[in-house]
């Protein structure tokens, strides 16, 4: 299942209202470290796929969403649980370091 790109229209329906954990990757187009780490979440991804959902949301694009979550700076990586953020990470890594934080926060 590749991820999922996200607004801020259908953000409570897709992150919030979701039945499993969700990532959220806060990203743009220029931003170098945001393609780094693209690939990665694509494979985690389809890894994961029916355990975790992982979704994309531009903040050039949706600027509502990064604003009320308070994104300073991309990559930001949020993961919500039932609803709730229960953990966040800022700045590129590798697949192994993302996959390490996805399973000890879920």
């Amino acid at each position: 299942m590749a991820t999922v790109a996200v607004t801020d229209a259908t953000f409570d329906a897709e992150v919030r209202d979701a039945d499993v954990p969700v990532v959220v990757d806060f990203w743009a187009e220029w931003c170098g470290p945001c393609k780094q780490i693209g690939p990665a979440l694509e494979e985690l991804s389809d890894e994961l796929a029916g355990k975790v959902k992982i979704v994309k949301v531009n903040v050039d694009e949706n600027p509502n969403t990064p604003a009320q979550m308070g994104v300073r700076s991309i990559p930001a990586l949020f993961l919500f649980k039932d609803g709730q953020v229960i953990s966040n990470k800022i700045g590129a890594a590798p697949k192994a370091a993302l996959q390490g934080w996805i399973d000890e926060s879920v």
